[in-house]
């Protein structure tokens, strides 16, 4: 079961960065890009929703 995921977004220059959304012991933990702000078109939205639902899931399952 994976346990990290990633979500396209974009830099604020545009350029095609990711999200990643992974598990570290207990918490949730998303990254963006080093030193950038993500900028997410809605269906990239919902993506990341999608991911911390599935990291949610995912620490359950282990617990």
């Amino acid at each position: 079961m994976a346990e990290e995921w990633s979500v396209p977004c974009r830099d604020m220059a545009g350029r095609k960065r990711d999200l990643t959304v992974f598990i570290s012991e207990d918490r949730v933990v998303v990254m963006a890009p080093p030193g950038e702000a993500a900028v997410l078109e809605p269906l990239d939205v919902g993506r990341l929703r999608a991911a911390l639902r599935d990291a949610v899931v995912t620490m359950g399952k282990r617990g």
